[in-house]
């Protein structure tokens, strides 16, 4: 299977379908079962401690495996998340940007299984991890 968007579509397909997080997310890359997205860290991301707070990086995961998926099934707008479990590991840098990088790892019919590492911006070492799984629509 390959991919079924650029870069410059689907980040149009953010703007269309969700116009609220344009300001917020940007398309980095995509590849064959893999999208990396930025999440533009600014002050409404931030919690006491002067961390990214928990639905931010959940978020992040959230939409990077959905692009991922849209990258690889199409712009179907439908698919749905039935299971997200997220692991907080490290304290994400309160002035960098959180890169979130998605890997489908089994793409079915039905079903689309796989993870995300988030990372905060300049550091190698990741602060959370997501397993995900995605409804897809039927056609």
């Amino acid at each position: 299977m390959t991919l079924k968007m650029t870069v410059d579509e689907m980040q149009a397909f953010v703007e269309e379908h969700f116009p609220h997080m344009t300001d917020n997310f940007i398309v980095e890359s995509l590849a064959d079962h893999q999208a990396t997205v930025r999440l533009q860290v600014g002050d409404h991301n931030l919690r006491a401690g002067n961390t990214v707070n928990g639905p931010s990086m959940f978020a992040s995961a959230d939409i990077s495996f959905y692009l991922a998926l849209m990258g690889m099934i199409g712009p179907q707008a439908l698919a749905v998340t039935t299971n997200c479990s997220i692991d907080f590991m490290r304290k994400p840098a309160a002035g960098c940007d959180l890169i979130a990088v998605a890997t489908i790892h089994k793409l079915g019919r039905v079903l689309a299984v796989g993870d995300v590492m988030i990372y905060s911006e300049g550091n190698e070492k990741p602060v959370a991890r997501a397993g995900l799984t995605y409804s897809i629509p039927p056609r």
